[in-house]
């Protein structure tokens, strides 16, 4: 990378890296891979994000903290947003990028810095002086600290502070799928299931009430627990309710008065909040259960599918797969949210995330591209 200057529209007034947009998409991955930007420490990509986009006559760039939101203005009839998070794991002796054959591996190589390359090789194509026109207008939205909790999301933020930024008829979220379509996605809760005794010493034990043995009936019921497997919009969904989490005890001599289970239920984009809320304490109710207290600790919703809209479905053809079920919660909740429905699809294979061997198919991160730039006719 080259030392660039003035990031043309951020905060810091600083130079940073410059980024290269002319650079293949592989090789842009292995540039941004080599700039590390661990969730909360974005600032200095992000920079280099705004500079390069700015650059681009055609495109429209704003920023709100860490969040670089660019869009064209054509009059075209629909608006496609392209997004991805700029944020990685912590790095743990995976940067500098190194190719071994087809192999880029690299912090963040599949979860997101291949997608994001791509993003940003669709940018260059769609924002470049006298380039052809892409069929819709899009939208680019280049965001941070994804990978900790809701919170901090920069796409929250900036959907709660500008939501107008991120209005569209489509969204593509170019998360890790190993160059699959995967639409929606599943919903997560979490709730911490408590129950209460009487301390006592435990050389005399029968003076007290062991908190930590009345849980036996919790996870008993989670081990018997049968997840569902349930059809939404043509796409098989499995849901799964499991204990993540138990805590309990005062010391190596007392009966505990305590204990929680901290449980979590992924649920299918059939159900909403409340009613997953509602299943997992229907999942707890009965005279085992009586003495329980059941918190919702924190949740987030699923989203449907969407693949029935035109522009999903010339993208499903382009790719020539039948589309998947996303399993886990990403962020095309929170583009649905906004009424923008949006599927998954990168490069990056989601099973090499946050691993140490994290890496990214040269092959399938330039097939991404092309895949992309045809399907928004920018080829």
């Amino acid at each position: 990378m080259q030392r660039g200057g003035d990031t043309g529209g951020s905060d810091s007034g600083t130079d940073t890296d410059a980024l290269d947009l002319s650079l293949g998409a592989a090789e842009l991955t292995a540039a941004l891979i080599d700039f590390p930007s661990v969730s909360g420490e974005e600032k200095p990509l992000a920079d280099a994000i705004e500079q390069a986009l700015r650059a681009l006559p055609r495109l429209t760039v704003d920023r709100y903290g860490n969040n670089v939101i660019a869009r064209t203005f054509f009059g075209k009839s629909k608006r496609i947003v392209l997004a991805g998070h700029i944020d990685t794991v912590p790095i743990a002796d995976n940067v500098p990028s190194t190719l071994k054959g087809d192999l880029l591996y690299g912090c963040g190589a599949s979860d997101m810095k291949s997608g994001i390359a791509v993003q940003l090789k669709v940018a260059a194509a769609a924002g470049a002086a006298g380039g052809p026109e892409p069929v819709h207008d899009l939208t680019f939205a280049f965001y941070d600290c994804e990978e900790i909790e809701s919170a901090r999301n920069g796409l929250g933020h900036v959907a709660r502070a500008h939501p107008d930024w991120l209005a569209g008829d489509f969204a593509l979220l170019l998360e890790p799928t190993d160059g699959a379509l995967e639409g929606g996605c599943q919903g997560t809760l979490r709730a911490r299931i408590s129950t209460t005794g009487r301390r006592a010493h435990s050389a005399r034990s029968w003076l007290g009430q062991n908190a930590i043995h009345r849980a036996a009936p919790i996870l008993a019921r989670l081990a018997e627990y049968q997840a569902r497997e349930v059809e939404v919009e043509g796409l098989l969904f499995h849901e799964g309710l499991n204990a993540v989490g138990i805590s309990g005890g005062v010391a190596g001599n007392v009966i505990p008065d305590e204990c929680s289970v901290l449980v979590n239920f992924r649920f299918a984009p059939d159900r909403s909040e409340q009613q997953a809320a509602e299943h997992v304490r229907a999942v707890f109710a009965g005279a085992e259960f009586e003495d329980c207290a059941i918190e919702i600790v924190d949740s987030a919703p699923a989203a449907r599918p969407g693949l029935d809209l035109p522009e999903a479905v010339s993208f499903a053809a382009l790719i020539g797969a039948p589309p998947r079920a996303k399993y886990g919660w990403t962020d095309v909740a929170r583009l649905s949210g906004l009424g923008v429905p949006a599927v998954n699809y990168g490069p990056g294979d989601p099973n090499l995330a946050h691993t140490r061997d994290e890496y990214a198919s040269v092959t399938k991160i330039r097939e991404a591209e092309r895949l992309l730039l045809a399907w928004l006719e920018l080829s």
